[in-house]
């Protein structure tokens, strides 16, 4: 028989050593039971889950294979033609990279890492295109679009997980091209300007802008190696009145202050207007604060680019602010960013209605007037950025308007797809 005895705040089994070997043998069995019993509840608990999602889920046995249909022939397209691109690109640049002694390391992490990823987002629709065409034209060819219609499934049943993955790929692009890709093109840029175009601009002329609230700034010539403008002028205007002019031969940036904002001007003069009087003031070095940056003088290539679209749009607000007028290029970046990524819903519209008839000549026709299409869509594209970066046309209705003409082609092609 076992006793227990408290010693020291716990309870010491007493008794024979047969006795207690043999509870200590009861109590681990009745612990290797309960072990047991909780396992078994909890597999039986996680199959009743994996059985009722099985019975609820939205998506069908024909939602997740055309969706695995999609999307791997989508990613599939783009590893294929990206490769083929970098090799291209590559042989293309090969000389420019010796000539310029650019470094393998750079070619490789800097430049090609952020060109699979940027081309890949620059021509999604592309391959949003080509890989609906291509694996809806087999599922035609295989006579799978007419079971799925002879069973009663109508056709915009089918065209629903296309949608599905429409919007996965759009929500993949639009956070790329919005967040991700920018970060990586500024290496990318940066490369291009000084291995393979040697054209980045480091000097602008004859800059205006309002750098505050009546305050107009005016820079002669800006030189981005020393951030130094020469022929600088400030004036502060009241009710529309002169009340200041600030005049210097050069102003520099301080790129070692702690404050924001931080110019060193040199040989200026300063006259205030006070009525009929006049106070004419001068010196050799004054140490200011003017709410602009060098990024604001100078506007390099591709910079748009570069940007984030929280960036890009604070950037075109202080600059319009400011009264600087060459932001179109940044306009059109920042609208094209969302209008692309919808432009994959249309398109896979077009795409699969263009498909999904069963054709003698396979996919030969299907494939050559989606091509066509696309072709048009990018060149019309092209050209109503265009006219929004030299014309003035409005950016937002500029890039939107291949989609809404796109949009009626779609509608078209949807209608008279079979049924």
């Amino acid at each position: 028989m076992v006793t227990f005895e408290e010693v020291n705040g716990k309870l010491v089994p007493r008794g024979s050593e047969e006795d207690i070997k043999a509870y200590l043998d009861y109590k681990k069995g009745q612990a290797s039971r309960k072990r047991r019993r909780s396992l078994r509840d909890r597999a039986s608990r996680k199959s009743y889950a994996f059985n009722w999602l099985a019975k609820h889920t939205p998506l069908s046995r024909l939602d997740r294979y055309i969706i695995g249909k999609f999307l791997g022939t989508y990613f599939f397209s783009i590893v294929l033609i990206i490769s083929i691109a970098v090799v291209f690109d590559f042989n293309e640049n090969i000389d420019k990279f010796l000539q310029h002694d650019a470094p393998v390391k750079e070619i490789m992490f800097d430049y090609y890492l952020n060109f699979i990823p940027f081309y890949s987002n620059l021509f999604s629709q592309l391959f949003v295109f080509i890989a609906v065409i291509f694996f809806t034209t087999k599922l035609a060819e295989n006579s799978e679009i007419i079971a799925m219609l002879s069973t009663g499934t109508s056709f915009g049943r089918i065209v629903r997980p296309y949608m599905i993955s429409a919007a996965i790929i759009a929500l993949l692009n639009y956070g790329l091209g919005a967040y991700i890709i920018p970060k990586g093109n500024v290496k990318r840029v940066k490369f291009e300007n000084k291995y393979k175009n040697r054209g980045r601009q480091d000097f602008n002329t004859n800059v205006q802008m309002e750098v505050d609230t009546g305050v107009i700034a005016y820079f002669g010539r800006y030189e981005d190696s020393q951030k130094m403008a020469y022929e600088f002028t400030l004036d502060k205007f009241e009710n529309k009145k002169l009340v200041k002019h600030l005049q210097a031969m050069t102003i520099q940036y301080d790129t070692l202050s702690y404050e924001p904002y931080h110019w060193v001007i040199t040989n200026y003069q300063t006259r205030n207007l006070q009525g009929l009087r006049e106070i004419i003031q001068s010196g050799s070095k004054l140490d200011t604060i003017i709410k602009i940056t060098p990024q604001d003088l100078l506007v390099s290539r591709d910079m748009e680019m570069t940007l984030t679209t929280p960036e890009l749009k604070t950037y075109i607000e202080r600059q319009k602010a400011r009264g600087f007028a060459n932001i179109q290029q940044f306009e059109v970046e920042y609208w094209k960013r969302g209008a692309t990524s919808f432009a994959t819903f249309i398109l896979t519209i077009i795409g699969v209605s263009i498909s999904a008839r069963k054709r003698k000549n396979g996919m030969g026709i299907a494939l050559g007037i989606g091509l066509a299409l696309i072709l048009t869509y990018i060149m019309f594209q092209t050209v109503v950025s265009s006219l929004a970066v030299n014309a003035n046309f409005p950016a937002m209705i500029a890039v939107w308007i291949p989609n809404a003409v796109f949009a009626f082609v779609a509608l078209y092609y949807y209608k008279k797809a079979p049924r």
